[in-house]
């Protein structure tokens, strides 16, 4: 997992590193240049402020954010945590990364690492509320798919650092320290993120939705331990790609919140792991059989 970087050196590499990538292009590629704006700094992650496409403006926001930066520590293996009180603060940033506002959460509407590695939180505020006192809109989650060799940015709010690459292509299972992450997206090699970084949204540099949450790489060569996961293919074939990084696909989020921006786990579409099903108990055998 992505954990943030200790001590004055740390910052010393990344202080004043903010790379935007913006070029001259065309109109069109400029009404959709990804920036800070929505993006939040958390205590020892990035995240976002995101609308599903159901999202209403009068709807609570969520933030979303990983699975392993849950402030009461990561999930185990199988674990799934739906409505929990939280008091979690974020700082919300602008498009410039410049700090306008702290928001509040009042639960964890979900959150897991089984199967993918994600945390939603629901805030005591609007996405109107926000857009009215800040200017500031939510990112918005892409319903589809994302594909391979699409142009993609992993935002920062932690380091207001943004890294461009692209999508290499897709991982069947990916597998570290125990968990097991399905349909996994690998990045080409320049979107080499670091500690800090965990909970980044990944946006299409085109269409400006995000298409995933940015989770993890492989740092020192090392199979299927912390903070070096490994590719598993359908036929059980294991590979190791040291520096390579990934990020757990998002559209399927979408499909599991309803009306008033609320969880449903029973939507039609809705695969995302649910408490106490049989799915959590085949994740706990398969992650420790793969330990």
């Amino acid at each position: 997992m992505r954990r943030p970087l200790v001590g004055a050196l740390a910052t010393v590499l990344v202080a004043g590193s903010t790379v935007v990538g913006l070029g001259a292009g065309t109109a069109s590629a400029q009404a959709n240049a990804v920036d800070f704006a929505g993006t939040v700094a958390l205590s020892n992650c990035s995240g976002s402020v995101v609308r599903m496409p159901s999202s209403a403006d009068n709807d609570p926001a969520l933030v979303m954010t990983n699975g392993h930066c849950l402030e009461t520590g990561m999930p185990d293996p199988g674990t799934v945590i739906t409505d929990q009180p939280s008091s979690r603060t974020f700082g919300l940033l602008n498009s410039s990364a410049g700090k306008v506002a702290t928001l509040h959460a009042t639960k964890v509407a979900y959150s897991t690492m089984t199967d993918t590695d994600v945390t939603l939180y629901e805030l005591n505020t609007t996405y109107a509320q926000i857009k009215q006192q800040y200017g500031i809109d939510a990112l918005s989650l892409s319903p589809d798919h994302p594909v391979a060799g699409t142009a993609i940015k992993v935002v920062s709010g932690y380091w207001k650092k943004i890294y461009s690459c692209s999508v290499d292509g897709f991982v069947n299972e990916l597998h570290e320290a125990g968990y097991v992450w399905k349909d996994s997206v690998r990045y080409t090699s320049t979107c080499d993120v670091i500690g800090g970084t965990s909970g980044s949204p990944v946006i299409d540099a085109s269409t400006g939705k995000v298409v995933a949450i940015n989770n993890t790489g492989n740092e020192n060569g090392e199979q299927c331990t912390m903070n070096n996961p490994c590719e598993v293919d359908a036929n059980g074939n294991v590979t190791v790609h040291q520096g390579t990084n990934y990020a757990e696909e998002t559209y399927g989020i979408t499909k599991c919140f309803g009306t008033g921006n609320k969880l449903d786990l029973s939507l039609p579409g809705c695969t995302l792991p649910q408490p106490g099903t049989e799915e959590g108990d085949n994740a706990v055998r398969s992650a420790v059989h793969h330990a």
